[in-house]
């Protein structure tokens, strides 16, 4: 019985009939058109019916591409009319996946690159292995039959597909029309990993997202994995930190509260009189300062009135006046100087003098009672009572042994 009839024109006025029965058209690849040029090889012969000459097709081939991609193509346009390579159905991929199958040869490469890599990169994650023919007439059904089984057994949360790399005859399994809706209709999210990054397969178009090859599936599986683990490390570095800025500022709030306030107010008095020096430095300074530039404001007055006078005599006198002038003036100045540094120097030494912290350097120390009241007489604390010293350097907790008056 035939299947269909193909014409083919050698003139404009003539044609031959080219006939291929069912049995040899359904072991064609792709789908002939109308105004597709072709070679056809077969047997010539008369049909006796009409008296024709035809020739009986046994094989067919497309004009200038290979009935695998003219295959490919027509699938793949009929496939997206139809919405499956649409990115509104894809599923996304689980960012923890806890089990991952995986629907390949096991004695492919493919296989092994994958294993590789999670054991280097997340040794714990479990794989479970869906043996599958990935080349031949048997591959597509194989593959489908993996992907139904991980779908009714739900004992893993994401699918990979996977086959190394290959020429076009090598990946024609994954152009077969019942598997790309297999894939389709998997409620699990499917990862297609076939071939180089530079082969496309119609599964590569219906998966929910494509690797360019096994080994970069493996990492895109547990990418998100590692992005929580290197998150996590961060908060818990930052977190570290935080806690150490936290004790340090307690251990300093806590030494301070822990020194004395009396010995503290006797440090803020001092300190308030050496602020009250230091501003009394300042004004002198200032006061300093103003002065000599008057001075240098007369000095510059009198140069421009020397201009003026072209006798030598007079700017002599004057030049010599001015020499004693600034002679006088730096003595007095030398002296006022030296005067507010002694004044200075012995306010300095009469407030050093009255520092508590003087007096303790001098083998003197100060004790306190247990509520840390200055003690001043003997009656104030009683034989027994716990007391503490405070020397020039550091403080000692002692026991009274005995009082006496």
């Amino acid at each position: 019985m035939r299947s269909r009839i193909i014409a083919r024109r050698s003139q404009d006025t003539a044609q031959v009939r080219v006939v291929m029965f069912r049995l040899q058209a359904r072991l064609l690849r792709f789908r002939p058109d109308n105004g597709m040029e072709v070679l056809a090889r077969g047997r010539v012969t008369v049909y006796e019916s009409r008296g024709e000459l035809q020739l009986i097709a046994e094989y067919l081939e497309p004009k200038g591409a290979g009935a695998l991609q003219i295959a490919f193509e027509q699938l793949k346009a009929k496939l997206a009319a139809e919405g499956l390579f649409e990115a509104s159905r894809k599923k996304a991929i689980p960012t923890l996946p806890r089990c991952i199958g995986v629907v390949t040869s096991p004695r492919g490469a493919a296989i092994h690159d994958m294993l590789n890599v999670l054991h280097r990169r997340h040794a714990s994650a479990r794989l479970l292995i869906y043996p599958a023919q990935v080349q031949g007439e048997a591959a597509p059904s194989e593959v489908a039959s993996g992907i139904r089984y991980f779908n009714k057994s739900r004992k893993v949360d994401v699918i990979v597909v996977a086959r190394g790399g290959g020429s076009l005859e090598d990946l024609a399994a994954f152009n077969d029309e019942g598997l790309a809706r297999v894939m389709a209709a998997s409620e699990l999210p499917i990862i297609s990993a076939i071939g180089h990054e530079t082969d496309f397969t119609i599964a590569d178009f219906v998966a929910d997202l494509r690797a360019p090859t096994p080994t970069a599936a493996a990492e895109l599986v547990i990418s998100a994995r590692q992005h929580l683990e290197e998150q996590i490390g961060s908060l818990t570095r930052r977190l570290e930190h935080g806690i150490r800025y936290r004790l340090n500022l307690d251990r300093r709030r806590f030494h301070e509260l822990g020194e004395h306030r009396a010995l503290l107010r006797l440090t803020d008095a001092i300190r308030r009189r050496q602020q009250r020096l230091d501003e009394w430095s300042a004004r002198l300074l200032a006061s300093e300062t103003e002065r000599l530039r008057g001075f240098r404001r007369r000095l510059d007055l009198a140069a421009i009135r020397v201009r003026h006078h072209d006798l030598r005599r007079v700017f002599q006198g004057m030049q010599k006046s001015l020499h004693s002038i600034g002679a006088q003036l730096s003595r007095a100045m030398r002296a006022f100087l030296f005067s507010r540094r002694a004044r200075m120097e012995k306010v300095s030494g009469r407030l050093d003098s009255l520092s508590p912290l003087k007096i303790l350097d001098r083998g003197y120390a100060v004790v306190f009672d247990s509520t840390g009241k200055p003690l001043v007489d003997s009656t104030q604390v009683a034989a027994g009572e716990d007391v503490k010293v405070r020397l020039a350097k550091g403080s000692l907790e002692a026991q009274v042994m005995k009082t006496s008056k």
